[in-house]
């Protein structure tokens, strides 16, 4: 791995840009960052709360998913989050103009009878809509129980898809745009949905789990966070406590574990050429990383890469 930049505040939502820099969000620090090729920074948005998620939209625009806000510990070197914080300031779904850094709240709780938590990850479909996990919030004693949404770039839909799931994090296309693959972090599980249509799932029929189809989970102390998927459609799949991103075919096997040395590696994006450039997040110790990948990663619907 090569070390792009450092010093960043949990540090998620990483999206290769066309001209070669990363735009990421700092959750602890409330802002959206741009990271240029010689690792310099600059905020582009202040937009508070706990900036998460990130993809762009059809209008070039960033669109991310606002968490609220988290409570934060540091110990042994790692800035960790740390339940739902005093001054939660509630899930929403922002947009931002990465040029001028106006922030503009697209959706928010109560929205088309949705109450919106902690929204995590986000995914762009080629219908110009986006699907996102909620990963709700933790309190001392109780958990939010969430699902997944889809909503329209315009502000004009707003529909909770899955429900429930136990904390899903990490949302990906399969290159076709076919199928659905979220990451649930507690359970460590990864699915698979079918999808019939712009913002429809097409649900498998049994007595347990969230109507999908169950893909992969790891053995061991592990949780999963984001993901991407690369050309083959593989799901990259960011894994906590292990350290490092767990490759999954699409038959749901491990082809590979790639190590890194944070316990809390969250995301990973491709770009460069061909896409065969890996950004990863190491987001406990503030740093945004790249290394070369064996495989090109899918071509994001309204990136140019």
């Amino acid at each position: 791995m090569e070390l792009v930049t450092d010093g960043l505040r949990f540090p998620e939502g990483p999206v290769a840009m066309p001209d070669g820099s990363v735009v990421l969000v700092e959750i602890e620090r409330g802002c959206v960052t741009r990271v240029l090729p010689d690792g310099s920074q600059q905020v582009v948005a202040e937009v508070g709360g706990g900036p998460n998620g990130a993809a762009i939209g059809p209008d070039g625009k960033l669109y991310v998913c606002n968490n609220g806000g988290f409570h934060y510990v540091e110990r042994a070197g790692l800035l960790i989050p740390h339940g739902q914080p005093d001054g939660y300031s509630g899930g929403r779904i922002e947009r931002v103009d990465l040029e001028t850094g106006s922030v503009e709240t697209l959706y928010k709780d109560g929205d088309f009878g949705c109450t919106l938590r902690g929204p995590n990850d986000i995914v762009f479909d080629n219908a110009g809509g986006f699907w996102f996990t909620d990963h709700g919030k933790t309190r001392r004693r109780e958990r939010d129980v969430t699902g997944v949404f889809y909503a329209r770039a315009d502000g004009s839909l707003l529909r909770e898809v899955i429900f429930p799931m136990e904390n899903p994090n990490g949302i990906g296309l399969s290159p076709d745009g076919k199928k659905l693959y979220v990451a649930e972090t507690y359970t460590c599980k990864l699915w698979v949905y079918d999808i019939a249509g712009p913002g429809e799932i097409a649900f498998t029929q049994g007595l347990l789990g969230p109507g999908g189809t169950f893909l992969y989970s790891p053995s061991g102390y592990t949780f999963f966070d984001s993901l991407a998927v690369d050309g083959a459609g593989n799901v990259c799949v960011a894994t906590i406590g292990q350290s490092g991103i767990s490759v999954v075919s699409p038959e749901g096997e491990l082809i590979e574990f790639v190590a890194t040395d944070d316990p809390f590696t969250t995301n990973i994006c491709f770009g460069g050429p061909d896409l065969t450039t890996a950004y990863i997040t190491l987001s406990g110790t503030g740093r945004l990383v790249k290394m070369d990948w064996p495989r090109g990663g899918a071509q994001l619907n309204y990136l140019n890469a």
